[in-house]
């Protein structure tokens, strides 16, 4: 289980992409559709001002006052919303989803998204203790259901459909969590004014390294980056519009950007809008919320769709293979005085490293570089 984190490729089958080519079909008759629909029921902006977050950081915090800001979050058992909004981003052919999101800790998860204009078009993403799935549409008339078992999941490393299991979703939407004793080296402050936090994450397919960007002075996550040990990224998440609650007293993104890599395929990129939370409380009387539906007779099973081997990489003992150091409890220290931040060349992975002037890409080798500027 990924339980600290930061965030990156998701390949999509067949079955997804039925979606775009039917959207492109009907384009006409569903834009058409949409202005009616909306011309009748648009919200107006509100005016009304979110209290500020209160201050909880103070210059160059350690990383025990990092994890300290960062998991306040753990009051958040339960998050529910009826008001969001699946935007997806690889498929711009694809109208806006409306969609309802769900979720328990540590593993329950629902996001529930469909086509305001073309019925039977929907996409239904979950997770449980046991097993996580997703179903799309294949045609107008029949869907697939693609799933698997987390634990067996966990073990495999060549995701070719998923690289992350949708419970990633949890920590992608504002509940990800900092644990001192898997940080790698110290924080670093970014040219941004960020605080940036490598981590590593032990799993039974090997160590995958997470990087979180930490909003320096209210102490909430803003981007999370994931590397898999063979050093790809999986998977990343840009989240905004931050509202603190004062009833649970968190911090929270309605506006959320995410990238999937699977290692086979294009990526998936999607942006979730959500108008307003319910936290502690589920906005659904289904009893049967978080069950995977076992009415669809096409089912896939990722796990006999991925590759078992374990490619060498980070947290691999094959050749090649680059260590880490322990985990430090220093404080934060600039990006120029980071020893993982100086400029360099990985001669066995191929990737060159930088300081805080160097290129914008970011590797598990090295930083990060400029922010990130949104996916469209």
């Amino acid at each position: 289980m990924l339980s600290t984190f930061s965030l990156p490729t998701f390949s999509l089958p067949a079955a997804i992409r039925m979606i775009d080519r039917h959207a492109a079909s009907f384009g006409v008759i569903a834009m058409l559709g949409l202005l009616l629909l909306t011309t009748g029921c648009v919200r107006a902006v509100s005016n009304t001002p979110f209290p500020a977050p209160p201050v909880v950081l103070h210059e160059s915090p350690d990383i025990h006052q990092l994890a300290a800001a960062v998991n306040r979050t753990d009051v958040v058992q339960q998050l529910s919303t009826n008001s969001a909004k699946l935007d997806v981003l690889s498929m711009p052919a694809v109208p806006k989803l409306n969609a309802t999101v769900n979720l328990q800790r540590e593993k329950r998860f629902r996001l529930k998204a469909s086509v305001p204009v073309i019925m039977g078009a929907g996409i239904d993403l979950g997770s449980n203790d046991n097993e996580f799935w997703f179903e799309v549409p294949e045609n107008m008339t029949s869907k697939t259901l693609y799933y698997a078992n987390h634990e067996q999941y966990a073990k495999q490393l060549n995701r070719s459909i998923l690289p992350v299991d949708p419970s990633w979703l949890i920590e992608a939407i504002g509940l990800a969590r900092l644990d001192p004793s898997s940080v790698i080296g110290v924080p670093v402050l970014r040219s941004d004014g960020l605080i940036e936090v490598r981590t590593s994450v032990h799993t039974s397919s090997g160590m995958y390294q997470r990087v979180i960007f930490i909003e320096p002075s209210a102490g909430y996550v803003t981007n999370l980056f994931l590397y898999s040990p063979d050093g790809r990224q999986v998977a990343k998440s840009v989240s905004s519009d931050h509202r603190f609650n004062e009833a649970a007293n968190v911090v929270l993104p309605h506006r959320v950007k995410m990238e999937l890599f699977p290692a086979a395929g294009p990526p998936l990129a999607m942006q979730l809008e959500v108008a307003s939370y319910t936290v502690n409380q589920l906005l659904s009387g289904d009893p049967e919320l978080f069950t995977m539906p076992t009415t669809n007779p096409n089912q896939v099973n990722l796990v006999q769709m991925s590759g078992m081997a374990s490619p060498g990489g980070f947290g691999s003992t094959a050749t090649g293979a680059i260590g880490f150091s322990s985990a430090s409890t220093g404080q934060i220290v600039p990006a120029s005085e980071s020893s993982w931040t100086q400029s360099s060349v990985n001669q066995s992975a191929g990737i060159q490293g930088y300081g805080v002037a160097g290129p914008a890409a970011y590797s598990a080798n090295a930083p990060t570089g400029p922010p990130l500027r949104g996916l469209r």
